[in-house]
């Protein structure tokens, strides 16, 4: 089983007629972007909830008609915007039932999707109904016996959850959950807990950093490693992403080769996407670089040498298009100690500024320290 997934995630929406559908605008630049250069590597598209600003019909086909020409599969999920009506039944009365499923098995990997409005009163109060909690440990303990890799799509941090946050980020821990996609937040934003990695994309609707700027974030795991970087709308392509071996910032499970490799050499695997003439090259800072080849998943690979113990700065470039890791090598008798979880789902554990995965470390949004949309 290649168990290596992708996908692009088009933040939080907004669409609102009383900015003059300006999500519309963006929506068709973005579908465009990724129908030219990641419909041949992405699995699906996500849309992490807040799709309508106020969950009304006329927005809801503003949506659907920007996403008539994208080539790629889509799913979405509510969010707190969605629920302003008072329930969803525009919501579900507007958007297939095939694009908002519950759970569905892509790629060696279990993806469970999590309403977190409908059990509310509206507004921020994000709950998960009984059925929501069961299903979701029924589904993590499924994809194990299963032999899947499970993730978990919701609008928001456990941390969010008006109750059983701690509970819901606990199941989503012991159950082995890589990585959480969410919404909500309106910047970029990755959390490691120590055992999971959280994301956030930027709002595609109202944007307080990169000077307004929208894009999209694209996310692989491969083998169990999460990548996860933010692409600009009218930028460069090729845009390549490095997958597997972990960087330092994401690492969750110290004792897997893949996260913390043993020194001497390892496998580098990138994706590349975009056309390009340029040959895919890996190397290790202060050696020469090596020639990828291309398998028949679409994924680039090398093997490369990290001499010893230490942190190693790993760069694939396609052309003038690259991406940079920092890869912590370490003895098999030296892997690093593993602590007790603490405040898991927490933003407590934001990673901070990363330039180069296209996040500032500003919490610019609503529900932090930006402006009241």
């Amino acid at each position: 089983m290649n168990q290596s997934i992708c996908w692009a995630h088009i933040g939080d929406l907004h669409m609102d007629e009383a900015d003059g559908f300006q999500s519309r605008a963006r929506l068709d630049a973005i579908v465009s972007e990724i129908n030219d250069n990641l419909s041949t590597q992405a699995n699906f598209v996500y849309l992490p909830g807040d799709n309508a600003n106020h969950g009304t019909k006329e927005q809801y086909d503003q949506i659907l008609d920007g996403l008539v020409p994208l080539r790629t599969p889509w799913r979405m999920i509510p969010g707190d915007h969605d629920f302003e009506p008072g329930d969803l039944s525009i919501y579900r009365a507007a958007i297939p039932e095939a694009n908002r499923p519950e759970a569905e098995t892509i790629a060696g990997h279990r993806l469970i999707f999590l309403d977190l409005v409908s059990a509310g009163a509206g507004g921020p109060d994000f709950r998960l109904s009984a059925h929501h909690r069961h299903r979701l440990l029924r589904e993590i303990a499924g994809a194990r016996t299963k032999q899947l890799i499970p993730l978990v799509f919701m609008h928001a941090y456990p941390e969010d959850l008006s109750v059983d946050g701690d509970a819901v980020a606990r199941a989503i821990a012991e159950g082995g959950v890589p990585f959480v996609d969410t919404g909500h937040t309106h910047y970029n934003e990755l959390l490691n807990d120590g055992r999971t990695i959280y994301a956030a994309t930027r709002s595609t609707g109202q944007i307080e950093e990169g000077d307004g700027r929208p894009g999209f974030s694209i996310v692989c795991v491969h083998k169990g490693v999460p990548s996860w970087r933010f692409k600009p709308l009218w930028g460069e392509w090729p845009f390549v992403q490095i997958v597997s071996p972990c960087d330092i910032r994401l690492i969750t499970d110290p004792s897997n080769e893949r996260h913390v490799p043993r020194p001497g050499y390892i496998r580098v695997v990138a994706r590349r996407f975009g056309s390009s003439r340029e040959p895919m090259v890996a190397r290790v800072a202060g050696q020469a670089q090596r020639e990828m080849v291309e398998d028949s998943h679409g994924l680039w690979r090398a093997s490369i040498e990290l001499a010893k113990p230490g942190l190693h700065r790993v760069t694939v470039n396609c052309g003038e298009a690259s991406d940079v890791i920092e890869v912590l090598a370490r003895d098999v008798d030296a892997t690093p100690k593993r602590g007790l979880p603490v405040a898991l789902g927490h933003t407590a554990h934001a990673i901070g500024a990363w330039p180069q995965a296209g996040l500032f470390g500003t919490q610019l949004g609503p529900n932090r320290n930006g402006c009241d949309w």
